[in-house]
């Protein structure tokens, strides 16, 4: 076969409320940092918002571009702030993120943001409307309408935005599209996406409360979020995915990644409905086991109108899917794709693979220049190229809205919710619209410019 060539699929839809007119008023974006990019003297300031875990990873990367200097990092855990300041040298830290932006806002010039999900919203907006382009880590907000109005913040004030979804950029999802796009399967009939982690609780919340450790701010911690006592190891900092109001449960959590080559090598767009058949999930937390289904409009590269499933934890794709993956092959998260002429196995963090294997032993696919998830988002504010990104704020809006969507049919289960993506409203379950948007506790607000 001949080398394949990947296609850049950008989203062909705007699931928004946002006008035509807003759209040009916001377009073409326009560097105000020219200067960096042909400058060796000047770099890019750059400030973080989340030190620890997935944060520290960030930090890592985008401050080792060699036009990146960083200048600040807020985190409401004093331990984290301490391991960031032996490391970095020069560093301004902060517990309050907005302490850091009074204090700093003016040479910050880009920011990332790597927190519990309940957060990612009001500081990425507030990031934006102080002029600052943003990394915000995935899922890109915890509601959908979030990530509506992020992604006409970033318009607005025409910022770049890129969310962390790192395996967008990788040699695996730009092949894994390439094979979709140019169907060697031929028309894609039925997709299963899967996640062997299960971020569920099915217990109550408990009716204690622990002291709060010395070093952690824990209103700063809760945030927009509703007040309510501390309870170790519970929420900080890692368990909190699983807790409603907090998190996104795995489908949340993992979803912005291992739909992404599906999404994007499908050209998808909105689905019109969605259910689930997952237990309902308490209050307090997520489910495990998580099964939902979506029905998405047709593509060019779909067998008419297509059947996505999500399944988590214990649930996997049928038997007669995954008998055709050769023994040895592993692939507890990944995306099985059904098509006309045979199966595609897409894997999460790894190569995708052809099936049944014999068939397309032939198959060689053309080797790809790496590119790098973080360093292209810096290389975009330098150059005022948002067409470098993989995961731009218009990719990741959409995406991010119809995997929350699924959510909220968890939360209605065994409802079919109708989706008016135009509106987005739910046109046949008046209560489950109430799951669309969030109220901010009081005190917390969006800063603006």
């Amino acid at each position: 076969m001949q080398g394949l060539e990947m296609n850049h699929v950008q989203a062909t839809t705007r699931r928004s409320f946002i006008t035509t007119a807003s759209l040009t008023a916001g377009a073409p974006f326009i560097s105000r940092l020219s200067w960096a990019a042909g400058s060796p003297m000047q770099k890019l300031q750059y400030a973080a918002i989340g030190a620890g875990g997935r944060g520290a990873a960030d930090i890592n990367s985008i401050s080792g571009h060699k036009k990146v200097q960083m200048v600040a990092a807020a985190d409401v855990d004093s331990g984290e702030r301490k391991k960031l300041a032996a490391k970095k040298a020069g560093v301004k830290t902060f517990s309050d993120w907005r302490e850091m932006f009074q204090t700093m806002g003016k040479g910050i010039d880009i920011v990332s943001v790597s927190t519990p999900d309940h957060m990612h919203g009001i500081m990425a907006m507030s990031a934006m409307n102080l002029g600052k382009h943003v990394y915000v880590q995935k899922p890109l907000a915890q509601t959908i309408g979030e990530c509506r109005a992020m992604q006409e913040t970033a318009r607005r004030n025409k910022v770049i935005v890129q969310m962390g979804t790192q395996g967008a950029s990788s040699f695996n999802d730009r092949m894994a599209v390439g094979l979709v796009q140019g169907q060697f399967i031929g028309k894609v009939t039925e997709a299963w996406v899967f996640c062997g982690k299960s971020w569920g609780d099915s217990k109550s919340l408990p009716d204690h409360q622990d002291p709060v450790p010395e070093g952690l701010d824990w209103d700063g911690w809760l945030g927009v979020g509703e007040k309510r006592p501390y309870l170790e190891k519970y929420y900080h900092p890692k368990t909190w995915r699983r807790r409603q109001g907090f998190g996104t449960g795995t489908l949340g959590d993992m979803g912005c990644h291992i739909f992404n080559a599906m999404y994007r090598g499908l050209a998808l767009t909105a689905p019109k409905r969605v259910r689930s058949s997952t237990p309902v999930p308490n209050q307090y937390n997520w489910t495990g086991n998580e099964h939902v289904e979506y029905d998405f409009p047709g593509s060019k590269y779909t067998d008419g109108n297509l059947k996505v499933f999500w399944v988590s934890g214990k649930q996997r794709p049928p038997k007669e899917l995954t008998a055709l993956i050769p023994e040895g092959i592993k692939y507890r998260f990944g995306c099985l794709l059904k098509g006309e002429k045979g199966a595609l196995l897409l894997r999460h963090g790894s190569s995708p693979v052809l099936l049944p294997a014999e068939k397309f032993a032939a198959v060689r696919p053309r080797k790809l220049a790496a590119i790098g998830h973080h360093d292209a988002f810096i290389d975009a504010v330098l150059d005022g190229n948002p067409e470098r990104l993989l995961s731009p704020i218009d990719y990741a809006a959409p995406m991010t809205e119809f995997i929350l969507l699924g959510n909220i049919a968890m939360q209605h289960s065994p409802n079919w919710l109708e989706w008016d993506a135009k509106h987005a409203v739910i046109t046949n379950h008046k209560d489950a619209n109430r799951n669309i948007h969030r109220t901010y506790r009081p005190g917390w607000e969006i800063m603006q410019g």
